[in-house]
Protein backbone atom coordinates (compact mmCIF):
# COMPACT_ATOMS: atom_id res chain seq x y z
CA UNK A 1 0.00 0.00 0.00
CA UNK A 2 0.82 3.82 -0.67
CA UNK A 3 1.04 5.85 2.68
CA UNK A 4 0.81 9.84 2.00
CA UNK A 5 4.01 11.44 3.48
CA UNK A 6 4.55 11.25 7.34
CA UNK A 7 6.52 13.04 10.03
CA UNK A 8 6.59 11.20 13.01
CA UNK A 9 7.03 12.49 16.68
CA UNK A 10 7.61 10.91 19.91
CA UNK A 11 6.70 12.63 22.79
CA UNK A 12 9.54 14.60 24.53
CA UNK A 13 11.25 12.88 27.85
CA UNK A 14 9.08 12.31 30.88
CA UNK A 15 9.71 11.99 34.70
CA UNK A 16 8.74 8.24 34.15
CA UNK A 17 11.08 7.45 31.18
CA UNK A 18 14.12 9.79 33.32
CA UNK A 19 13.22 6.87 36.55
CA UNK A 20 13.02 3.85 33.65
CA UNK A 21 9.47 2.59 34.50
CA UNK A 22 7.54 1.18 32.06
CA UNK A 23 4.43 3.91 31.37
CA UNK A 24 1.91 2.17 28.56
CA UNK A 25 -1.06 3.37 28.85
CA UNK A 26 -0.47 5.26 32.13
CA UNK A 27 1.21 8.61 31.75
CA UNK A 28 3.61 11.00 33.49
CA UNK A 29 4.08 14.58 32.58
CA UNK A 30 7.33 15.75 30.59
CA UNK A 31 10.71 16.57 32.19
CA UNK A 32 12.34 20.24 31.77
CA UNK A 33 13.90 18.25 29.51
CA UNK A 34 11.21 16.96 27.75
CA UNK A 35 9.64 20.21 27.42
CA UNK A 36 12.87 21.25 25.22
CA UNK A 37 12.77 17.82 23.28
CA UNK A 38 9.10 19.14 22.16
CA UNK A 39 10.25 22.45 21.34
CA UNK A 40 13.31 20.94 19.68
CA UNK A 41 10.90 19.61 17.12
CA UNK A 42 8.97 22.32 16.97
CA UNK A 43 11.49 24.04 15.36
CA UNK A 44 12.26 21.33 13.06
CA UNK A 45 8.81 21.37 11.93
CA UNK A 46 9.03 25.13 12.01
CA UNK A 47 12.03 24.98 9.10
CA UNK A 48 9.63 22.96 6.89
CA UNK A 49 6.70 23.16 4.80
CA UNK A 50 3.96 21.64 6.04
CA UNK A 51 0.84 22.99 3.77
CA UNK A 52 -1.73 20.44 3.16
CA UNK A 53 -0.74 18.89 6.68
CA UNK A 54 -2.84 17.28 9.22
CA UNK A 55 -1.74 16.95 12.78
CA UNK A 56 -2.37 13.83 14.69
CA UNK A 57 -1.68 13.02 17.98
CA UNK A 58 -2.18 10.19 20.74
CA UNK A 59 -4.66 11.08 23.74
CA UNK A 60 -2.07 10.45 26.69
CA UNK A 61 -1.11 13.37 27.99
CA UNK A 62 2.77 13.46 27.45
CA UNK A 63 2.05 13.29 23.76
CA UNK A 64 -1.06 15.63 23.78
CA UNK A 65 1.73 17.71 25.76
CA UNK A 66 4.38 17.56 23.34
CA UNK A 67 1.85 17.94 20.70
CA UNK A 68 1.13 21.79 22.20
CA UNK A 69 4.59 22.59 22.21
CA UNK A 70 5.87 21.50 19.11
CA UNK A 71 2.50 21.84 16.82
CA UNK A 72 0.93 24.50 18.27
CA UNK A 73 1.94 27.31 16.59
CA UNK A 74 1.75 25.36 13.72
CA UNK A 75 -1.78 23.73 13.93
CA UNK A 76 -4.63 24.66 12.94
CA UNK A 77 -6.18 21.75 15.14
CA UNK A 78 -4.69 18.56 16.38
CA UNK A 79 -6.77 15.68 16.25
CA UNK A 80 -6.13 12.62 18.60
CA UNK A 81 -6.52 8.95 17.53
CA UNK A 82 -6.68 6.53 20.35
CA UNK A 83 -4.96 3.93 17.87
CA UNK A 84 -1.79 6.32 18.21
CA UNK A 85 -1.31 5.49 22.03
CA UNK A 86 1.81 3.52 23.71
CA UNK A 87 1.69 0.10 23.68
CA UNK A 88 0.18 -1.59 27.24
CA UNK A 89 2.15 -3.69 29.08
CA UNK A 90 -0.18 -4.62 31.23
CA UNK A 91 0.57 -6.00 35.06
CA UNK A 92 4.39 -3.97 34.31
CA UNK A 93 2.46 -0.11 34.13
CA UNK A 94 4.25 2.02 36.05
CA UNK A 95 6.97 -0.69 37.28
CA UNK A 96 11.08 0.39 37.13
CA UNK A 97 12.43 -1.51 34.49
CA UNK A 98 15.08 -2.77 36.55
CA UNK A 99 12.18 -5.22 38.61
CA UNK A 100 11.39 -6.72 35.59
CA UNK A 101 12.83 -9.61 34.56
CA UNK A 102 15.02 -8.63 31.81
CA UNK A 103 15.52 -11.65 28.98
CA UNK A 104 18.74 -12.91 27.46
CA UNK A 105 18.97 -12.29 23.44
CA UNK A 106 19.16 -9.52 21.06
CA UNK A 107 17.42 -6.22 22.36
CA UNK A 108 16.37 -7.54 25.57
CA UNK A 109 14.54 -4.29 25.93
CA UNK A 110 12.41 -4.62 23.37
CA UNK A 111 11.39 -8.32 24.20
CA UNK A 112 10.14 -6.61 27.80
CA UNK A 113 7.29 -5.30 25.93
CA UNK A 114 6.26 -9.05 24.08
CA UNK A 115 6.73 -10.64 27.87
CA UNK A 116 4.25 -8.12 30.08
CA UNK A 117 1.19 -10.04 31.42
CA UNK A 118 -1.85 -8.73 30.57
CA UNK A 119 0.36 -6.86 27.99
CA UNK A 120 -1.14 -5.87 24.71
CA UNK A 121 2.08 -7.42 22.54
CA UNK A 122 3.41 -6.66 19.01
CA UNK A 123 0.58 -8.23 16.84
CA UNK A 124 -2.02 -5.66 17.82
CA UNK A 125 -0.17 -2.87 18.35
CA UNK A 126 0.76 -3.33 14.08
CA UNK A 127 -2.66 -3.81 13.69
CA UNK A 128 -3.62 -0.17 15.39
CA UNK A 129 -1.10 1.17 13.81
CA UNK A 130 -1.52 -0.61 10.28
CA UNK A 131 -5.40 0.94 10.86
CA UNK A 132 -4.88 4.45 11.84
CA UNK A 133 -2.27 4.43 8.46
CA UNK A 134 -4.91 2.99 6.21
CA UNK A 135 -7.35 6.23 7.69
CA UNK A 136 -5.32 8.77 6.86
CA UNK A 137 -6.20 10.83 3.72
CA UNK A 138 -3.37 12.67 2.90
CA UNK A 139 0.21 13.60 4.23
CA UNK A 140 0.00 14.13 8.69
CA UNK A 141 2.38 15.30 11.18
CA UNK A 142 1.93 12.08 14.00
CA UNK A 143 2.85 12.71 17.49
CA UNK A 144 2.96 9.26 19.33
CA UNK A 145 4.92 7.41 21.89
CA UNK A 146 8.25 5.16 21.28
CA UNK A 147 7.30 1.85 20.57
CA UNK A 148 4.14 3.09 18.60
CA UNK A 149 6.59 4.76 16.31
CA UNK A 150 8.42 2.00 16.01
CA UNK A 151 5.38 0.23 14.73
CA UNK A 152 4.64 2.82 12.30
CA UNK A 153 7.82 2.86 10.60
CA UNK A 154 8.00 -0.85 10.06
CA UNK A 155 5.05 -0.65 8.25
CA UNK A 156 6.02 2.07 6.40
CA UNK A 157 9.60 1.26 5.76
CA UNK A 158 10.17 -2.15 6.98
CA UNK A 159 13.26 -2.95 9.00
CA UNK A 160 15.52 -0.77 7.72
CA UNK A 161 13.64 1.88 9.48
CA UNK A 162 15.20 0.55 12.25
CA UNK A 163 18.67 -0.50 11.30
CA UNK A 164 19.81 2.80 13.37
CA UNK A 165 18.47 3.32 16.18
CA UNK A 166 18.37 6.62 17.62
CA UNK A 167 20.40 7.19 21.45
CA UNK A 168 17.13 9.18 22.50
CA UNK A 169 14.43 6.82 21.18
CA UNK A 170 13.34 9.50 18.99
CA UNK A 171 12.92 12.28 21.24
CA UNK A 172 13.75 15.75 20.35
CA UNK A 173 13.99 14.80 16.53
CA UNK A 174 11.30 13.90 13.80
CA UNK A 175 11.41 11.04 11.27
CA UNK A 176 10.36 12.26 7.70
CA UNK A 177 8.83 9.29 5.98
CA UNK A 178 8.40 9.69 2.55
CA UNK A 179 7.64 7.16 -0.28
CA UNK A 180 9.27 4.54 1.62
CA UNK A 181 11.82 6.03 2.95
CA UNK A 182 12.86 7.10 6.17
CA UNK A 183 14.98 10.61 7.10
CA UNK A 184 15.82 11.35 10.88
CA UNK A 185 15.85 15.09 11.40
CA UNK A 186 17.55 16.47 14.48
Amino acid sequence: MTYPDLYILRHGQTEWNAEDRMQGWLNSPLTPKGEMDAARQGEILRSLDLAGFDFWCSPSGRAVQTAAIACGRLAEAIHTDIRLREIGVGDWSGRLRGDLPMPDGPDPYMQQYAMAPNGEGFDALEARAEAFLNDLTGPAVVVTHGITSRALRLILVGESALAKPSVHGGQGCVYRISGGVQTLLE
